[in-house]
């Protein structure tokens, strides 16, 4: 059975470039191993994550994160039967989140993903691929 799970988190700590690129190195060697794909936003003090595969994988995922000593306030927003992968395309993208984004500035000032929807924070998700560029991987 094919799901999506979506959950917010604060980081502990500074996210520093560094911790980014180890995020998306560890993560893209598991989820490629595990067959789940999945985008994560970034920045203004959260991570928002989507992570797409297999039921039993996508639970075992969340359980790491649940008990990872990166994440505070783990808070799942969601977690449905799929028909198909939404982003199917990464192992795992990276979307950088600015306070000083205009989309977030303009379009969606009072966005608080503790308190929105799941169905709110996919289309925030949905307009951040869409206007910006998601990062696969820290290279240059």
């Amino acid at each position: 059975m094919l799901v999506r799970l979506l959950y917010v988190s604060q980081p502990v700590g500074p996210v520093t470039t560094t911790v980014t690129t180890q995020i998306l190195e560890k993560s893209n060697i598991y989820n490629k191993r595990e067959n789940i794909t999945g985008v994560l936003c970034q920045g203004s003090g959260l991570y928002m994550q989507a992570l797409e595969g297999e039921r039993h994988q996508v639970n075992i995922l969340y359980s790491r994160i649940m008990a990872s000593r990166h994440h505070n306030n783990i808070e799942l927003l969601s977690m449905e039967e799929i028909t198909h992968r939404q982003f199917g395309q990464w192992s795992m993208a990276l979307v950088q989140l600015s306070k000083d984004d205009p989309m977030v500035q303009m379009a969606h000032p009072e966005f608080d993903p503790y308190s929105a929807s799941s169905k709110d924070a996919i289309s925030l998700l949905d307009e951040l691929i869409k206007t910006s560029k998601p990062i696969v991987n820290m290279e240059s």
